[in-house]
């Protein structure tokens, strides 16, 4: 599979969609990829145990489409981590990342995620041990701090432990995250963002390119965070308000204005939908990630409810996608 030229990546990452649980699979990916041609997706964290001992191609495959495509990684044993490196080359991702930032109860049980912004040192030997095994980059995605730490002592001594094993890239999710007393839901809204921390992190090592994560919901937004660093990540309004993209190619990339529409979208997830359906895929499996893309629109609960509600059953079909975007069509033309 083709994977984009290294020296481009940097650009690239101007704009890029977070990896979240359950939400960034590959329909989604796909989804996404109709509405912007050139952020940078990630896949949902993958465990090196996944890898290693489950059903590798289950959650290493993709469309060719979906590239730029960077695979996050959860684990914590450098040798794990370089052969799980391995094989993400293989499969022509274009990036590995490495998720230091996650504060679920399973990810602390399995002392990966957000627990390793206590052992800097541990994640610097997974970040050598997986630049030794491959050429693709390898990038960390890391929180500000944890629990009590200070992440004004914290930060700066993390980001410098990573780069020094090899690390070109940090994406930095201006939280802390609380590994008792939160849930990962509150996780991701109580502690309060830092930007100028991240801003910081940036004037402090110049040569390194951090990417922000955390809060940003438009377009507007994240070009004001590219005044202070080199990319930003979106996450949560990606999903939820999935248009939030659809200019982020002639803003971010140089690319012509756009006439695509959301009806374009639907159309093209249709033709999706019956190849993958074809290989077993229920439709809902789809239609899931995609309820958001008329979000603000008159017409977008009618889109919502007729997916939602008809998207389960064992008859439908990708035509079903058309039928609810024509409803949309109709409300507006009333």
């Amino acid at each position: 599979m083709q994977q984009p030229d290294v020296d481009s990546l940097p650009q690239l990452h101007r704009i890029s969609v977070a990896p979240m649980m359950d939400w960034t699979d590959r329909h989604d990916r796909y989804f996404l990829r109709q509405i912007s041609r050139h952020v940078v997706l990630y896949t949902e964290m993958v465990t090196t145990g996944a890898l290693l001992h489950g059903d590798a191609k289950r959650f290493l495959r993709y469309d060719a489409s979906e590239h730029p495509l960077v695979l996050q990684l959860g684990g914590s044993e450098p040798d794990a981590m370089a052969e799980c490196a391995r094989m993400a080359e293989g499969w022509g991702y274009a990036e590995v990342n490495i998720n230091v930032g996650c504060p679920s109860d399973r990810v602390q049980s399995g002392s990966f995620g957000a627990c390793l912004m206590r052992e800097p040192d541990l994640v610097a030997r997974c970040v050598a041990a997986m630049s030794e095994a491959v050429s693709i980059p390898v990038t960390v995605k890391s929180r500000i701090g944890v629990d009590d730490q200070e992440p004004e002592a914290v930060l700066p001594d993390f980001i410098r432990q990573v780069t020094d094993a090899g690390c070109r890239h940090v994406i930095v999710h201006a939280r802390k995250a609380w590994l008792q007393g939160l849930s990962p839901k509150e996780n991701r809204d109580v502690p309060p963002l830092d930007y100028p921390l991240v801003h910081a992190m940036k004037q402090q090592f110049g040569a390194l390119q951090i990417s922000i994560n955390g809060g940003i919901a438009t377009l507007d937004e994240a070009e004001a965070q590219l005044a202070h660093v080199d990319g930003v990540m979106i996450g949560r309004a990606a999903y939820q308000t999935p248009w939030v993209l659809a200019d982020a190619d002639r803003r971010f990339y140089g690319a012509g204005e756009s006439t695509l529409t959301p009806w374009d979208v639907a159309d093209a997830m249709v033709e999706y939908a019956a190849r993958r359906m074809a290989e077993g895929v229920p439709l809902k499996s789809i239609t899931r990630h995609m309820l958001g893309l008329f979000q603000g629109c008159a017409g977008a609960r009618a889109w919502r409810r007729h997916l939602s509600e008809n998207a389960f059953r064992d008859d439908a079909r990708p035509e079903l996608i058309r039928e609810a975007a024509e409803l949309v069509s109709r409300r507006q033309a009333a």
